[in-house]
């Protein structure tokens, strides 16, 4: 069964599109990421633009993290007052992003950029996760402890001015370093179409020394908003978002999320961290190898002025 993509301006199988909504809302429930860095990818393996892959991806990105973030709301693990601050870098990352987008989509490089900053981020932040989840589980495997360490407590971080307490994570921390993880990730969201959690919960747990069990359901939470906004301004400005498209990856993909949650309640942290690790190596070696690769066609036309 096959619809058509007004925006897209070609016809899909619907089943694949369910089915790519429902995994990375089930991903996204999971791991506590937004999933736009799967569903862009995977979209424009399916040959959908890149231009209309990342502005749909982040509309994508919106339902399953508010799927999620109410059921970790539910469970006592968000950090409101955390994810606010957060919001307020991501909302100001976010609009300088959509200015580099809609540059970058005027100078006619805006694909290759999205495809190397995909590969760059995707396989640094991947290689470092497994080999850090890889050694934990190591150390649990020979009964070896973790190295203890106070939440909220950095060599660096927790030195920098303007502290604030955050009573459900229990820490006392700078905004400072609050807002700039907010707003980097807020320009990764406008010009890759990503929710962020894949960099933003490694930062928070690694840099930022949050407990883990509010990472998630804050990142999701700052997520939202976030995508949103994009979004919305994409459509605007842009005019790159098929709502055809959107509809069908957000219904799979709320539904996805619920059981993602469930299952992840189930994994160890180290566990969650190593599986994420490896999907997120395997979308960024999949990228970098279409980068390289003779491509079927490798011709094109280019309409030029007389």
């Amino acid at each position: 069964m096959t619809i058509y993509l007004p925006i897209a301006e070609l016809s899909v199988n619907i089943f694949i599109i369910l089915g790519m909504g429902a995994a990375v809302g089930f991903l996204s429930g999971m791991f506590g990421v937004g999933g736009g860095f799967l569903i862009t990818p995977l979209l424009i393996f399916y040959n959908i633009p890149p231009v209309v892959a990342v502005a749909t991806g982040a509309n994508q990105v919106v339902a399953s993290s508010i799927s999620g973030a109410i059921t970790h709301f539910r469970r006592g693990s968000l950090d409101l007052k955390l994810g606010t601050v957060l919001l307020i870098g991501g909302l100001t990352g976010a609009t300088i992003g959509i200015w580099i987008f809609s540059l970058l989509r005027r100078i006619g490089q805006l694909d290759l950029i999205i495809s190397l900053l995909y590969v760059v981020f995707l396989g640094t932040v991947g290689g470092l996760m497994l080999v850090e989840s890889v050694s934990a589980m190591r150390r649990a495997a020979k009964n070896v402890p973790p190295t203890p360490r106070r939440p909220g407590h950095h060599h660096w971080v927790h030195k920098l001015p303007l502290k604030m307490r955050f009573k459900k994570s229990k820490i006392f921390l700078s905004v400072i370093p609050v807002v700039a993880l907010g707003f980097g990730i807020g320009i990764l969201t406008s010009v890759m179409g990503v929710g962020g959690g894949f960099i933003m919960v490694p930062a928070m747990i690694y840099l930022l020394r949050i407990p883990t069990n509010v990472v998630v359901g804050t990142s999701l939470f700052q997520i939202i908003f976030v995508t949103a906004y994009t979004t919305v301004v994409q459509a605007a400005t842009n005019f790159s978002v098929d709502i055809v498209l959107a509809f069908f990856l957000m219904i799979a993909g709320v539904i996805g999320a619920q059981y993602g949650v469930r299952v992840g309640q189930k994994l160890r942290g180290e566990q969650l961290r190593a599986l994420l690790g490896l999907l997120v190596l395997a979308v960024g070696l999949r990228l970098a190898v279409a980068l390289v690769v003779t491509p079927a066609d490798v011709y094109s036309v280019v309409m030029g002025a007389n």
